[in-house]
């Protein structure tokens, strides 16, 4: 082969490696213009999320800092049911032990403060009482909480030592027995019925006048819940809501009356069941005439009622409801007209001008009376005295 031929020969082999050489590079500029362009968008892609993100996360923020939030104020209330009992562990001086608390469902507090327009984000507040224990901080009860509340701020002001706890000022007439003071009670959201005939049933109160009492029936506080204006808690514990009456009973019933009482004989239970049928027979000026009459018959049982208080009123407490003729012998320890003597307990919750009537009664020779058509009272020795009055205001 003549060195031309070579040339030639040499020529073509060198062409295919040109032609190979000249798409490669072109392939790799292509895959270097593609990958600075894949790295710019994810560049900006993470940009964005994180601009998102801190975006997000500000507003999240403002919400947890209460930061930038139009004022607003709204009423809150967390009834007793969201509420279940956990067990758990605490240090003390001796090492550790168990005790039980109770603890709110976040779940119900998050949707009524998203709903009322306390907070905006449910999750997150969520997440903040989770690390927070804001499950064991928060109590029963109606409150009051602003915008301008941090969630810090707002599980403090949902506790029971909660100065936005909203109060209720309850006022329990004279003469209202435990069953109509415990439904005034529930229709001014303090408590709720069941709620107080349980505690009251069971819960040993530590006073001197219930210690002979048993526990088991809810009436053995009536006629000690003393009648008065209160301000309760809504939603408050019924324990502290009964002990709060108790103890104003306590206070009014002072230790020289209680010596009084001693030194006449009674016991102050007996008292109280006398002022409480004084309480429930009039609400005038009356009272300690009325007193003189039930001790009258209490203390002469040869006289014309021969023991028998014949006090209409024991009937309609253990009736609950108006009597008639057939009622007066009606099988009841509370039926003044067969059984002989003070009923088994207090028919009411009597007031202190009732008490002090019972206490000191008049002194009269008086063993009837009745009502007459004006809204007094008037009083009789006799039974025929008495029932000449009745004819002639039925004649009238």
């Amino acid at each position: 082969m003549s060195q031309e031929e070579r040339r030639s020969s040499g020529g073509r082999r060198e062409q295919p490696r040109e032609r190979s050489e000249r798409p490669a590079t072109r392939r790799r500029r292509k895959k270097k213009g593609f990958s600075l362009l894949g790295t710019l968008l994810y560049v900006a892609f993470v940009i964005g999320i994180s601009t998102l993100l801190a975006a997000v996360g500000w507003v999240a923020a403002n919400d947890v800092l209460a930061l930038n939030k139009a004022e607003h104020s709204a009423i809150i209330t967390l009834p007793e049911d969201i509420f279940t009992e956990k067990e758990v562990t605490v240090k003390t001086d001796e090492g550790s032990e168990t005790k039980t608390i109770e603890v709110v469902d976040l779940d119900y507090v998050a949707d009524q403060l998203k709903e009322n327009g306390i907070i905006e984000f449910k999750l997150v507040f969520r997440l903040f009482s989770l690390f927070s224990n804001a499950e064991e901080k928060m109590a029963p009860g109606t409150y009051q909480l602003d915008t301008d509340m941090d969630y810090r701020a707002i599980v403090t002001n949902l506790g029971s030592n909660s100065a936005s706890r909203q109060m209720v000022t309850v006022t329990i007439p004279e003469g209202y027995t435990v069953d109509q003071i415990f439904q005034r009670l529930e229709e001014n959201g303090v408590s709720t019925v069941e709620k107080l005939r349980d505690m009251a049933a069971t819960h040993d109160y530590a006073f001197s006048f219930l210690q002979e009492i048993p526990l088991g029936d809810y009436h053995r506080l009536e006629g000690y819940l003393f009648p008065d204006t209160y301000e309760f808690y809504m939603g408050e514990d019924p324990k502290t809501v009964i002990n709060k009456m108790l103890v104003n009973f306590d206070r009014r019933f002072t230790d020289e009356m209680r010596a009084e009482v001693q030194e006449k004989g009674y016991t102050v239970r007996e008292i109280v069941i006398i002022a409480s049928m004084i309480e429930r027979e009039t609400d005038g000026n009356d009272r300690a005439t009325i007193a003189s009459v039930i001790y009258n018959r209490l203390n002469n049982p040869n006289a014309g009622t021969q023991g028998y208080l014949q006090v209409d009123a024991t009937l309609v407490y253990a009736l609950g409801r108006t009597i008639t003729s057939a009622d007066y012998t009606a099988d009841t320890p509370y039926n003044t007209y067969t059984n002989k003597g003070l009923p088994p307990g207090p028919i009411s919750n009597p007031g202190l001008a009732s008490i002090k009537a019972a206490i000191e009664p008049e002194s009269t020779n008086y063993y009837y009376y009745a009502l007459g058509s004006d809204g007094t009272h008037s009083f009789f020795q006799s039974l025929e005295a008495q029932q000449n009055f009745i004819a002639q205001q039925r004649g009238n």
